[in-house]
């Protein structure tokens, strides 16, 4: 029957990724209720990793609506045309660190039309920067202190017999995710020909479908700074939160006032009405922000797929758990190999982190909490050193960034490939991701003891 099962599993990702968006997560529940008629227990509903999706991404909506997200990217189309030739080196460090403070990779919307147009602008290949920005916007999650794929990892590093505090976990995926993404950064100025000597860009020069359009002259709000400046203060103030309440660190003893995912909840929660009232914006227009709307896409889209790809590997849970016994004692690393492809179809960070990570690491949830039940497949430092591989949402090219940035690239440099998974992106995610297990192991193995 787990043939039967699988072949369920991947045939509602398969019809997901075909409708696109919010799609994966409808035809993940199809999948669910599929196999809970054929007898398969449901497995966990994914609550905390849904509902810490939704506060984020309600406070980066009342941000948009302040006139936030626009003040960003002026700065940012600043920055990018006061030092264009370097556009390949800067737009991934600007999508990283906005999806690091956000928690979410879909702020890379606002800067990939501004990527684009420079690039075009300065006779650059615009595949370049476009395909390491997506890529960097993706890998930064796992950076990030208040994206529901850390929260849940630090959840279960910190128990015995781990015992790793989330300042440890952190000190090891930012710097070694960030290098990761600025050594590709530098590999990606040499990918593909030049676009001078792109043939379909020629071709579309010829027919006349090329425009430059030159600077934007946005509207600024006049509490749009103000609005961007509470939101960077609440995630301060959460990381500052989630550090004190850390292992080794317990400044509010061993029974603080709020678990790290209530914290965060709460605090950006509290940004957001503190941003309604500051800068003086209707509530009523929160739910119509493009953010807001990728947000809650995004929810759903955890709710199906993480609740079915739960379902399948509780159910064979013990036959996984022996494969992988013999796979990852003779190759360890082999754990990075699983999660990418893991996330590849699970479309979602936290979701492969939540499924596949409990049964790696011997664990079980009881009452809300992770538990040790069994022996761990791997130490620490190799789950560690791993988690950037729940990054390969770039594999397909279905990814709601990736596809806006090939619809934003009028050059035709960014591209899906006649075979489909010979794309723009392919390359500078495998280098990413690669690169980033390499330097967890490495910085993983200087911080932990």
């Amino acid at each position: 029957m787990w043939i039967v099962e699988l072949a369920i599993v991947l045939g509602a990702i398969v019809i997901g990724a075909r409708m696109g968006g919010i799609g994966i997560g409808l035809a993940g529940g199809l999948g669910t209720l599929v196999l809970a008629l054929l007898g398969v227990q449901p497995g966990s509903i994914p609550i905390d990793v849904i509902l810490i999706i939704m506060a984020v991404i309600t406070a980066i909506a009342a941000m948009q609506l302040a006139g936030g997200i626009d003040y960003l990217v002026d700065v940012v189309e600043k920055l990018l045309r006061k030092y264009p030739q370097r556009i390949t080196i800067l737009s991934p460090v600007v999508t990283y660190i906005m999806t690091m403070l956000a928690g979410t990779g879909h702020t890379a919307y606002a800067t990939l039309p501004i990527i684009a147009e420079v690039s075009k602008e300065q006779g650059i290949r615009p595949s370049r920067p476009l395909s390491i920005s997506v890529v960097a916007s993706q890998i930064a999650i796992t950076a990030s202190p208040i994206s529901a794929a850390v929260v849940v990892f630090a959840k279960m590093l910190e128990i015995e017999p781990f015992n790793v505090s989330y300042v440890q976990l952190l000190a090891i995926t930012i710097p070694s995710s960030f290098i990761a993404c600025m050594i590709t950064a530098v590999i990606c100025n040499f990918l593909g020909v030049d676009l001078k000597n792109d043939p379909i860009y020629k071709e579309r020069l010829a027919q006349g479908l090329i425009t430059i359009r030159g600077s934007s002259n946005r509207e600024i709000l006049p509490h749009a700074k103000l609005s961007v400046w509470i939101f960077i203060l609440a995630v301060c103030a959460v990381t500052f939160y989630a550090i004190g309440i850390s292992n080794g660190v317990d400044l509010f003893g061993t029974n603080p006032p709020l678990k790290r995912d209530e914290a965060i909840m709460l605090f950006m929660l509290t940004a957001a009405i503190i941003i309604v009232f500051a800068c003086k914006i209707n509530v009523g227009e929160l739910p119509n922000m493009p953010t807001f709307k990728s947000g809650m896409s995004a929810s759903i889209c955890v709710l199906g797929v993480a609740w079915m790809g739960d379902t399948f590997v509780k159910a064979h849970i013990q036959d996984i758990t022996n494969l992988s016994i013999e796979i990852l004692k003779t190759a360890p690393w082999l754990l990075a190999v699983a999660l990418f492809f893991a996330s590849m179809l699970l479309y979602s960070q936290a979701a492969t982190t939540r499924s596949l990570m409990p049964s790696v690491l011997g664990l079980s949830v009881l009452d809300g909490a992770y538990v040790v039940t069994g022996e761990p497949l791997v130490g620490a430092i190799t789950a560690i050193a791993s988690f950037a591989s729940v990054s390969a949402l770039f594999v397909l090219p279905t990814y709601p960034t990736l596809l806006a940035a090939i619809e934003m690239d009028e050059t035709g440099s960014t591209r899906i490939g006649k075979y489909i998974f010979n794309h723009s992106f392919l390359l500078p995610g495998i280098l990413a991701i690669s690169i980033a297990v390499a330097l967890g192991f490495l910085f993983g193995s200087m911080i932990i003891h």
